[in-house]
C-alpha cells in the first residue's frame, strides 16, 4: 500500500444504514443470466420495492442507455411510483447488485469543502465468477464524477454485502468472504483490516467465521448479521437441526456471544429465523430475513411464502419501533442469489 491520503485520515467514515439517506441507489436488472428464464417475474417486486423507498427518500437508479430507462418507468409507473422521486443516471452496468458495485459513500460534517465522498473498491464479481465486470467495476467514479465528489481508489477487491456497520466505529465482517483466496489473496488479515480503517473510517473489525447455504458470494455479512443500532445485531439462525445451515449459523451466534464493542458493552443480540429452504431448479438459494434493508422511512423485507415470515417481521418489527416493516415477495428475485440488500446502496445525508 502505498503511503497515500485515506479517507480516515481526513475525518471521513462510513454511516450505519439506519443514519438518515438522502437517497437510495440501484442498478436496474437487466441481465438474463441472472435470472434464467425468470428475468422478466422479478419487475412487479422489484418496483414494490422502489415505491416503498420513495415514500422517504430519493431513487437513483443506474441505467445503461434511454431504452432502459424508458423500460423501467414504463415498469415503475405500472406500480404508481412517482418519477418525481427517481433520477436516472447513465451507468452502464452488467448486473443489478449495486450493494457490492455501487459507491461507497463516506461522509465528515466537518469538512471545509467535500462533506461527502465516494470509495472505489475494485470489484471481480464475487471472485471472478461472473465475467465481464468492467462496467460494474467502474461505477463508483462514473457517480463520483457526475455528483462532483472526490473519489478514492484503494486498489483492492471489497464488496458492500460482505461490511455491516453500527455507525460507531465498528464494522462486522466474514471470514469465509474477505479471507477467501478468491478476493485478495495477496493480503492477509490484518492487512486488510488496515484497508477497513483507513478505508471505511472505523477503528473496530469483528469476524464471524460463516456465510449461508447457496451464497455465491462466499458468504456475504448480509445474509447473517445486521445492525439495528449502535450495540444490537439480529442474527439468523436455523432451527432445524437437519438443515444445512444449522451449524454454520450457530457457530456465528456463540462468535457474535465472546464479542464487545470498544466500549466493552456485549452485543445485544436477537435472533432472527430462517425461511423454509428456497429451492429452483435443483439449487438451494440463498434466502434469509436478514438481507432487508433500512429505509428513511420503513425496513423493506424479503419474505418467501412460508410460514416463517410472521415471525421473522414481528423479530424485525420489535427492533425497528419507528420504522415501518414491510414484507415483498422474493421468491422470484432470490433466483439471482440476492434480495433487497443486495440490489441497494444507500447515500447518507451530511
Amino acid at each position: 500500500m502505498t503511503n497515500q491520503v485515506t479517507p480516515a485520515s481526513l475525518g471521513y467514515y462510513f454511516p450505519a444504514e439506519f443514519a438518515p439517506h438522502s437517497a437510495t441507489w440501484l442498478s436496474w436488472p437487466h441481465k438474463e443470466a441472472s435470472w434464467p428464464g425468470k428475468i422478466s417475474s422479478i419487475y412487479p417486486n422489484y418496483s414494490k420495492f422502489v415505491k416503498e423507498l420513495t415514500k422517504g427518500e430519493q431513487v437513483c437508479i443506474n441505467v445503461n442507455d434511454e431504452a432502459m430507462k424508458q423500460f423501467a418507468l414504463d415498469w415503475l409507473q405500472k406500480e404508481g411510483v412517482d418519477p418525481g422521486k427517481i433520477t436516472f443516471y447513465f451507468n452502464p452496468t452488467n448486473d443489478a447488485w449495486c450493494r457490492d458495485h455501487g459507491p461507497a459513500f463516506l461522509i465528515n460534517k466537518d469538512a471545509a469543502k467535500d462533506k461527502k465522498v465516494i470509495v472505489d473498491w475494485n470489484y471481480n464479481a464475487w471472485g471472478n465468477k461472473y465475467p465481464p465486470f468492467d462496467l460494474d467495476d467502474v461505477v463508483p467514479t462514473r457517480i463520483g464524477k457526475q455528483l462532483g465528489i472526490p473519489v478514492f481508489h484503494p486498489g483492492i477487491i471489497m464488496e458492500g454485502g460482505s461490511v455491516e456497520f453500527n455507525g460507531e466505529g465498528t464494522v462486522l465482517t466474514s471470514a469465509c468472504c474477505l479471507l477467501n483466496e478468491n478476493r485478495n489473496p495477496h493480503l492477509n488479515r490484518d492487512q486488510i483490516e488496515k484497508y477497513l480503517v483507513d478505508y471505511y473510517g472505523v477503528q473496530q473489525v469483528l469476524w464471524v467465521s460463516e456465510g449461508i447455504a447457496g451464497d455465491d458470494t462466499d458468504g456475504h455479512i448480509d445474509d447473517t448479521v445486521r445492525f439495528v443500532n449502535a450495540d444490537t445485531v439480529l442474527t439468523v439462525v436455523e432451527e432445524k437441526r437437519s438443515d444445512e445451515n444449522y451449524e454454520p449459523l450457530q457457530k456465528n451466534f456463540r462468535e457474535l456471544s465472546t464479542m464487545r464493542l470498544q466500549n466493552g458493552k456485549q452485543m445485544n443480540i436477537a435472533e432472527l429465523p430462517m425461511p423454509d429452504a428456497v429451492v429452483y431448479d435443483g439449487q438451494r438459494l440463498p434466502a434469509s430475513y436478514a438481507n432487508f434493508y433500512i429505509s428513511n422511512q420503513s425496513v423493506i423485507v424479503p419474505v418467501y411464502n412460508c410460514a416463517a415470515d410472521d415471525k421473522a417481521l414481528r423479530v424485525i418489527e420489535e427492533c425497528f419501533p419507528h420504522r415501518k416493516v414491510i414484507g415483498i415477495d422474493s421468491t422470484d428475485i432470490i433466483w439471482g442469489l440476492g434480495s433487497f440488500h443486495c440490489l441497494s446502496q444507500q447515500e447518507p445525508l451530511v
